[in-house]
């Protein structure tokens, strides 16, 4: 399993995921334009030392990125889609799909995708922080297809 993140626009959230990423053992795919510097600082301080610790493949745009995918089903999760990521049947193989933060990802990216799923949230309120969703999907995904760390 392996986690994408689409134009990402806050340094502090990829070095979030990048985290989350190496405590699971999942590799980190970065769709760009990034909305900050790679060299950016927040980054390494939000990863710490476990920047050192994931594996990384920065793609120049979404083409390419989905090209490198071969046969791994891509799966978007979007506050769009009407299933959930806890009715849905993860593959150990999938790649998990984050829009960036202000937007989602574009419907041309979306109709790319094989999936759409969606963390259940309150009606009242319009999403969670791209690393909190990232945790819950890796979570499921993980836990699905016992991928989950010993």
């Amino acid at each position: 399993m392996r986690i994408a993140l689409f134009e990402p626009e806050i340094a502090g959230n990829v070095g979030a995921v990048l985290r989350l990423c190496a405590c699971f053992g999942v590799q980190v795919d970065l769709i760009e334009p990034m909305g900050f510097a790679w060299n950016d600082r927040r980054v390494r301080r939000a990863a710490m030392d476990y920047i050192d610790h994931v594996a990384i493949t920065r793609h120049d745009c979404f083409a390419a990125f989905r090209a490198s995918l071969g046969t791994r089903r891509l799966v978007l999760f979007t506050t769009k889609s009407r299933e959930s990521a806890y009715d849905f049947g993860f593959r150990s193989d999938d790649v998990l799909l984050f829009g960036k933060e202000s937007a989602g990802v574009p419907p041309a990216v979306a109709e790319a995708c094989d999936a759409r799923v969606r963390i259940p949230i309150r009606a009242e309120v319009r999403s969670m922080n791209l690393a909190t969703t990232a945790a819950l999907a890796l979570g499921e995904g993980l836990r699905q297809t016992g991928g989950l760390p010993a």
